[in-house]
């Protein structure tokens, strides 16, 4: 049985970590009515935060041309650099020693993919300064079903009034290597939200962050695709260190088969978005979020969500 609930809980993070409809606010809602039995206290905690790594690993194959930055096409590349001289003697000998090999990487990287990646890691300032430096408190604070429901319904309101907006507007950037470092950054606030709130959700805060400064829906996607990378192996990181690594069979086997679960409903959850926005907003999304967070606190008020 334990398997089998791990197997559902790896569907529903493979389908909420890319839809933007908050794979917390669902988590929440299936732990009230499907908790593991035999595991240790904390493991559903960082459970449900591990099992993303799944999910990511179905971005890394998918995009992995558009994201990988070493390339053996040159014409691609940095500019070849000239080594600073190693000498036997003189001061010149550390400096080429420290320097010359990162000409020498650079020499084998995809200029425009290492700039995406500067990007990315600009927007992943705010939640990784906020985030490490209160992370505790925020779950103390906010991490409960009233909060979340809050953030589900407020959410999906500002979905159907940003697309009400943004219809019939020319979106300003339609390729992803035109997001300059200051909208990586706006972007990379409205990340914030999510790190802050559960059940904002990180795809749907920072694709409405995206879609304000007039970026295309289909440009917002990817970036926030992109985005979890770095995002999501930090945060599983954090929370596989804070729980240890002592687990027992039934602990590793439950997060491996939901690891795996996760990434291929992931697989195809991507590749279906990606088709959706092609003809479609997002206004259905903003909708299923008002539906579920009402519907969370219809069930919180009952008492079966702690």
């Amino acid at each position: 049985m334990e398997i089998i609930k791990a197997i559902i809980f790896g569907i529903v993070e493979g389908i909420t970590e890319w839809l933007p409809i908050s794979s917390t606010g669902h988590l929440i809602l299936f732990k009230a009515f499907m908790q593991f039995k035999g595991v240790s206290d904390g493991f559903f905690e960082m459970f449900e935060v591990v099992i993303q790594l799944g999910a990511i690993l179905a971005v890394v194959a998918i995009y992995f041309k558009d994201i990988w930055p070493f390339s053996k096409d040159k014409s691609k590349n940095f500019k070849a650099m000239k080594l600073i001289p190693n000498p036997e003697k003189g001061y010149t000998k550390g400096i080429a020693a420290v320097f010359n090999p990162i000409l020498k990487l650079a020499s084998h990287m995809d200029k425009n993919i290492t700039i995406l990646w500067g990007k990315i890691l600009v927007a992943c300032i705010p939640a990784a300064v906020i985030g490490l430096l209160f992370d505790e408190e925020f779950e103390r604070l906010f991490y409960n079903p009233t909060c979340v429901a809050i953030a589900l319904i407020v959410f999906g309101i500002a979905f159907i009034v940003v697309e009400n907006w943004h219809k019939g507007k020319e979106p300003k950037v339609t390729d992803i290597n035109q997001i300059t470092y200051k909208d990586a950054l706006i972007i990379g606030g409205f990340q914030l939200l999510a790190a802050i709130f559960p059940g904002v959700s990180r795809s749907g805060a920072t694709i409405i962050g995206a879609l304000l400064i007039g970026i295309s829906r289909k440009t917002s996607a990817e970036f926030t695709f992109y985005l979890a990378v770095p995002v999501m192996f930090g945060a599983s990181l954090l929370k596989l260190v804070k729980f240890g690594f002592g687990f027992t069979g039934l602990e590793f086997a439950i997060l491996i088969v939901g690891m795996i679960v996760a990434f291929a409903v992931s697989m195809f959850i991507i590749k279906f978005l990606m088709n959706y926005i092609k003809k479609h907003d997002f206004k259905v999304f903003g909708i299923y979020r008002i539906v579920l967070g009402i519907i969370v606190l219809l069930i919180g008020f009952t008492g079966a969500l702690k």
